[in-house]
């Protein structure tokens, strides 16, 4: 039986189109590889801390990174450090102290366990010099008002806790400006 013109070229076209072609995996992994040192190299150090819901922080156009540090977060409700509720927003502004005592009390606790943590490390490390006061970071939503911010921040200043950070919802800057 002949075959036709067509019928040859349709066999002649399914024999060179069936050939396997191979994959080289050599180049794909350096690639990868390059690409993956690539990203490690220029990650991002942005920090963020975790947002709750129940907080509108503040805008500012801070550059300063956030710090790991002891965290109170203060909402229209309640004053929570650590993510465990201490007192009411309501009762520490009725309260004629310029101290809120519930936290002064959570923030000795802290205290006292960071320096048994700290004891241990120094069997292990050389101690380190703590010329600054400790670090904390203040959460407070925008609208709470200014007298229950002093007053947290007094508390945290009696407590040893001097290095205070108010976080804020940063700005991004204007197209102009660098």
């Amino acid at each position: 039986m002949k075959q036709s013109v067509r019928a040859k070229r349709m066999a002649r076209n399914h024999k060179r189109n069936s050939k396997q072609t191979k994959l080289s995996l050599v180049s794909l992994m350096d690639i990868f590889t390059i690409l993956v040192f690539f990203l490690m190299l220029n990650a991002s150090d942005v920090q963020v801390l975790d947002n709750h819901k129940s907080v509108t922080l503040p805008e500012s156009t801070s550059d300063t990174p956030a710090k790991e540090t002891l965290l109170i977060l203060v909402n229209n409700d309640a004053i929570v450090l650590q993510g465990k509720k201490v007192t009411d927003v309501d009762s520490a502004l009725q309260d004629n102290q310029d101290t809120i005592s519930a936290l002064a009390k959570e923030l000795e606790y802290h205290n006292q366990k960071r320096q048994k943590s700290t004891v241990m490390q120094q069997a292990i490390i050389a101690p380190q010099s703590d010329v600054a006061g400790q670090a904390i970071t203040i959460m407070g939503d925008r609208t709470v008002p200014y007298a229950v911010l002093k007053k947290v921040m007094y508390t945290c200043a009696q407590a040893g806790y001097t290095d205070v950070s108010l976080a804020v919802e940063q700005l991004l800057s204007s197209e102009g400006e660098v």
